[in-house]
């Protein structure tokens, strides 16, 4: 019989990620949290900021639960958000964020929403979100800041719930893996400045924290939010050096002497 807690995820299981069917269900009982709402109001006042300066014809969500749509107000007209498994009340299409149904360089704006904090190969989903990104598109990859509060609560959690059960990537080693992919940061924002705390009356003053946070810039918020650009260097081709041909010698022969008769 399989006993689950009040955040539905089994007692006594291992840590690591959640079961890849499970996980969709776990971030959005979260998201319905008092805690996972606050963080998900925090992280929408400030990518609506980011995408209305995002412009082109479509623009791609990943992340690991289809519910929360984090584009709604994206000026970009196609909005793509796909479901990770089919279910009654879907209203995306399915598909493996990590094997996209999309033609390479094809999407203008790439929204990476947790995704690589709650992927069994973050290596394997940032280089096919990156395929399908068009040459000069917009990349912004939203994940949780280990060097933060959040990221030293985790150190104490015992990471059976989410979002402690994530894989909370550095800063610095997501800026090297971009780098190999040819993406250069244009910009860095951290949001979550509030204590990672559970309780609804006193996450209602995590508005002031996100506010004093965001307007001195302090970098120890608990999500960063990376803005990068996917840069493909151009093709030069590669003209032989040719020799030149020396003039060839043209010997000219001495002409005759003519002999004129004179009558």
């Amino acid at each position: 019989m399989k006993l689950f807690s009040k955040h539905g995820i089994r007692r006594g299981i291992a840590k690591g990620l959640p079961d890849s069917d499970l996980l969709p269900t776990l971030v959005s009982q979260w998201y319905q949290s008092p805690q996972g709402t606050a963080v998900l109001k925090a992280e929408k006042e400030i990518v609506s900021q980011i995408l209305l300066r995002l412009f082109g014809y479509h623009i791609l969500q990943v992340g690991p639960n289809e519910e929360v749509s984090l584009i709604d107000e994206s000026p970009v007209g196609h909005k793509i958000i796909f479901a990770p498994s089919w279910h009654h009340d879907t209203r995306h299409a399915v598909a493996d964020i990590e094997e996209l149904p999309l033609a390479t360089d094809s999407i203008d704006v790439v929204v990476v929403h947790h995704a690589l904090d709650f992927t069994d190969d973050s290596h394997r989903l940032l280089r096919e979100v990156t395929r399908v990104l068009r040459p000069g598109g917009q990349m912004l990859i939203i994940g949780f800041n280990p060097l933060s509060c959040w990221g030293f609560w985790r150190l104490f959690k015992r990471k059976m719930y989410i979002p402690w059960r994530g894989r909370f990537i550095s800063k610095r080693r997501l800026s090297d893996w971009l780098q190999l992919l040819n993406l250069q940061i244009g910009s860095i924002d951290y949001g979550l400045h509030f204590l990672p705390i559970k309780y609804a009356g006193l996450l209602k003053q995590a508005q002031k924290f996100e506010k004093m946070g965001r307007k001195f810039r302090i970098p120890l918020g608990g999500a960063y939010f990376i803005m990068c650009e996917k840069r493909v260097a151009p093709i030069t081709p590669i003209v032989p050096k040719w020799r030149p041909l020396k003039a060839p010698v043209t010997v000219m022969p001495a002409a005759e002497n003519v002999r004129v008769k004179i009558h």
